[in-house]
């Protein structure tokens, strides 16, 4: 395999990744919580790193392409943690824990002002695995890729 290739099929599969959750959320109605929206920032970043890696060459451009897939497939796995209740994920979508605290009005308050999805709850899976972990995974598979063209001339 090329450099030229393996720069392509890495962002080939960051665009196809971003496509795919786009299309979970616009076609399938499924919101992405936050920490779905915070994984699709990486794949953007590999998409526009790669037509610059291929125009300037070096090692540098694939490497940053490869941070920014390690990058989306830790916030992969810090979600498939959130949502395997391994750790405690942000407040801000896994509930509040001064819920209790809260006088009836301010919760209404809260309820109505901020609609939450859950960073916690699975709303879809494959043999067991949520889409964060399947964004994980493939996520490691591009930074493969990326790493490969980091090793070859261009």
């Amino acid at each position: 395999m090329t450099r030229t290739t393996s720069i392509l099929l890495a962002a080939g599969g960051s665009a196809a990744l971003l496509l795919g959750a786009l299309a979970f959320q616009h076609l399938g109605g499924l919101a992405p919580c936050k920490l779905c929206l915070w994984q699709r920032w990486p794949h953007g970043a590999a998409i526009l790193i790669a037509p610059l890696a291929l125009l300037f060459g070096g090692r540098l451009l694939p490497l940053a392409g490869m941070a920014a897939a390690l990058a989306t497939a830790g916030i992969g796995l810090y979600h498939t943690g959130v949502e395997r209740g391994w750790w405690e994920g942000p407040t801000t979508c896994t509930g509040a824990s001064d819920v209790g605290a809260l006088t009836p009005d301010e919760l209404f308050d809260r309820i109505t002002a901020a609609p939450i999805v859950r960073c916690d709850e699975v709303p879809w899976e494959l043999f067991t695995l949520s889409m964060a972990s399947w964004n994980m995974l493939a996520s490691l598979a591009v930074a493969a890729l990326w790493a490969y063209a980091a090793t070859r001339r261009g």
